[in-house]
């Protein structure tokens, strides 16, 4: 399982995620060095030298109670001996280790450093001076900072700023989603209406250059169309009247009569594999449908008196098929084996899973046709699936070789795929997969 996404839009997200949490981390770095920690170090030297100034003519650790209590009145500061400094708050102080060591480096000696929150921000400090005194200084507008505030507005600026990464992103792929629905449409013979130009003036030019391919390509198939049409056209009015002269052979010429009829109906048949090949049903629209009973209904209508074509159903749940061209796929595939061998057929359907590229498995139904004959070998198979191509010998040389080639066609209209392939017990597998959905 990859964690990181693979879509465009998913990794400028993610970008944007982490140059945010990377300015957050910044921030709060540069805050602590450049605010905090200088603030802490005022802070200690103040300290420093008003515990200076307490000692500053005292020649001894003791102070007259006269002296500190006048001190304490002037300054807010007092001295006390731990005893007293216990009754009075230095109990529920708490110690902090960085202090302690910050105000022995300033006092020249070892001190310890307490501190009590309460209606007063209050620092405990026993100075190297005095061992057995503790000095309290009492500090306004020191209270304990609250960072929640802090940290919420950092948290809403950084859930607001992906947000916003998400919907732009979003926005800038959205003509871009619609661009592939287009493609895909093209590609499986479908034409839809010109896409709106909007986005980007990049992605609006790209849409504007799709647009032109789609309209050429569309009117290139419709020439196409329309010049089969009238080969076609052309080609049956000949052969008509060829066919109505040969019924006015005498009896004598029968046998010339039979050789033109059947080089009439191969040029019919050719005639229409082709106007097959270059329609492959556009106009049939795929809805919803039993691919069961689709097969069930072309194996009853080709199987001749004479073999036998076994099929094995399995469930399958409804999916969208243009239900005329996947008729003639089926039947398309049940005529070569007919053709090319003498043994069974055998027809199977079922779901299966299939690796799509680089992403995830996607679940088909798919159906198979197998015969008992020959096979072929497999440098040819995939040869076999370009237009006029035909096997070798032991498959027969007979038709136009668009048989493949139409069926390949049909089935990329829907979205699958056909493989051909040997069965190890012999004879050839033809296996078409068709998506659960479009």
């Amino acid at each position: 399982m990859k964690l990181l996404p693979r879509s465009a839009f998913g990794q400028t997200v993610l970008l944007i995620g982490i140059l945010l949490l990377i300015n957050q981390v910044v921030s709060w770095v540069s805050m602590a060095i450049f605010y905090i920690q200088p603030n802490s170090q005022q802070i200690h030297q103040l300290l420093a030298k008003q515990i200076r100034v307490v000692f500053i003519d005292v020649k001894h650790s003791e102070l007259s109670p006269a002296m500190a209590e006048a001190f304490q009145h002037e300054t807010g500061i007092g001295l006390y001996r731990e005893k007293d400094a216990l009754q009075l708050g230095l109990a529920q102080a708490v110690y902090y280790p960085y202090r302690s060591d910050e105000m022995s480096k300033l006092l020249g000696g070892p001190a310890e450093v307490r501190i009590t929150q309460g209606d007063e921000y209050l620092f405990w400090i026993r100075p190297p001076q005095a061992p057995r005194l503790w000095v309290k200084i009492p500090l306004t507008g020191l209270e304990e900072a609250n960072f929640l505030p802090l940290l919420f507005f950092l948290s809403l600026i950084g859930v607001l700023s992906v947000a916003g990464g998400w919907l732009f992103v979003r926005q800038l792929n959205r003509p871009l989603k619609s661009l592939q629905r287009a493609a895909e449409e093209v590609g499986r013979g479908d034409f839809p209406e010109p896409l709106k130009e909007r986005g980007t003036t990049e992605i609006a030019a790209v849409t504007q250059a799709f647009n032109h391919m789609s309209k050429g390509i569309k009117q290139l198939e419709d020439d196409r169309n329309l010049l089969m049409a009238g080969i076609s056209h052309d080609l049956r009015t000949p052969l008509t009247r060829i066919r109505l002269a040969t019924e006015m052979m005498s009896g004598e010429d029968d046998f010339f009569k039979e050789g033109i009829e059947s080089d009439i109906n191969d040029m019919n048949s050719i005639i229409d594999q082709f106007i097959d090949y270059i329609r492959h049903d556009t106009k049939d629209k795929a809805e919803p449908g039993n691919l069961n009973y689709l097969i069930e209904e072309v194996v009853h209508t080709e199987t001749p008196p004479d073999r036998i074509i076994q099929f094995s159903a399995g469930e399958l749940p409804e999916i969208p098929l243009r239900y005329v061209a996947v008729k003639r796929v089926v039947a398309n595939l049940i005529q070569n084996a007919l053709r090319y061998t003498e043994g069974g057929i055998f027809i199977e359907t079922g779901i299966e899973a299939r690796a799509a590229g680089s992403g995830p498995a996607i679940k088909y139904a798919y159906f198979s046709v197998c015969d008992e004959g020959e096979g072929i070998p497999e440098d040819e198979i995939d040869r076999l699936f370009q237009p006029f191509t035909q096997g070798d010998k032991a498959r027969g040389t007979e038709g136009s070789g668009l048989g493949l080639a139409i069926i390949k066609r049909i089935v990329d209209t829907h979205g699958g795929k056909v493989s051909l392939s040997n069965r190890e017990q012999g004879g050839l597998q033809a296996k078409v997969y068709l998506p659960l959905s479009y």
